[in-house]
């Protein structure tokens, strides 16, 4: 469920707070392949599936900056911030891909605001995101993501 807050005041008395957990997303090959195109790394562990399954995961990984850029839409399911004129990335702290994500494994994001600070026009918040795998013993990903939101 996406908590939604008005303008910034409201943003600020989340800091501290769980913001819950986003529904799956599967992790197909053809988000794989979108991916490996966009940026230009086509490593067979990500894009041939035949050479993967006897590399030593078995199967076509995702891209570790594949998982981390799911992170903005998966953390949009999370908090929605509105009266606010502007919504930018600041940048990501303390970023960690403990576990590969195998093509057809689903992923989800668990989130907490764990920091509001003043900056000047607006505020930065600071959330801790785990990004689980389905049935995994490990997180793809563990990081600080910055925002920022100007009113």
């Amino acid at each position: 469920m996406t908590i939604t807050v008005n303008g910034l005041d409201e943003l600020k008395k989340l800091a501290g707070s769980d913001l819950g957990t986003s529904e799956w997303i599967e992790i197909t090959q053809d988000r794989i392949n979108t991916f490996a195109d966009a940026t230009g790394d086509h490593q067979w562990i990500h894009v041939d599936p035949e050479r993967a399954a006897e590399g030593p995961f078995g199967a076509p990984i995702a891209h570790g900056y594949l998982t981390l850029s799911l992170f903005i839409p998966l953390f949009t399911e999370l908090l929605d911030v509105q009266g606010v004129t502007t919504k930018v990335n600041y940048g990501l702290n303390k970023v960690r891909f403990p576990s590969p994500v195998k093509v057809g494994s689903r992923i989800r994001l668990i989130g907490k605001l764990a920091e509001v600070q003043e900056v000047p026009g607006g505020v930065q918040i600071a959330v801790d995101g785990t990004i689980e795998i389905e049935g995994g013993a490990k997180p793809a990903a563990v990081l600080t993501s910055l925002s920022r939101f100007y009113s």
